[in-house]
Formats: structure tokens, sequence, C-alpha cells
């Protein structure tokens, strides 16, 4: 536990931390966390994404999109090929 790090997302626009949204550095990789739900992972190299949340609001889509520097078209592409494994990363 003591190697775990949480900060804010941050809004490049305007300069501030973004509430509510949240990285997390574990030992084992960066979680994205919209409120109290992890919405993706990225860990030895891969991606995964909550198979029930990656997609949930505009709101979420945004920062999801700024963690993984991508846009849900390409997001789509990725699930669709297996680049990005959809899991349950909330139970």
């Amino acid at each position: 536990m003591k190697n775990i790090k949480v900060e804010n997302m941050f809004n490049p626009n305007n300069g501030r931390d973004i509430p509510n949204q949240f990285r997390i550095y574990t030992g084992n990789g960066v979680l994205f966390q919209s409120y109290k739900t992890i919405i993706a992972k990225k860990q030895n190299g891969k991606v995964y994404l909550d198979s029930n949340a990656w997609d949930y609001s505009k709101t979420t889509s945004k920062w999801r999109n700024i963690f993984l520097n991508t846009d849900t078209k390409t997001t789509k592409q990725r699930i669709a090929s297996g680049e990005y494994i959809l899991t349950d990363l909330n139970s």
C-alpha cells in the first residue's frame, strides 16, 4: 500500500485539477477512476477497460480519452481488435 499515489486528472486548458477524476498509480500499473468507478487500467503494456463503465457518459469518455491519449472511435477499434481488453475492474 505504500507505493500507491492518487492524483486528480489535470485540465491543461485552464491549469486546474478536475474533481472526481483520478489517476491512481500502483506498483502494478496506473488506473483511471471516475468518481467511485475504475474505468481503465494500464498494466504491463496492456490496456484494460471496465466492460460496464468504459463508455458510461460524455464526461467519463472525455477523461478516459485523455488518460489513454486517444479518442472514442479509436478506443472502439482497439476493443474490436483485441488490443484493449474489456473486463470487470470493479468487483
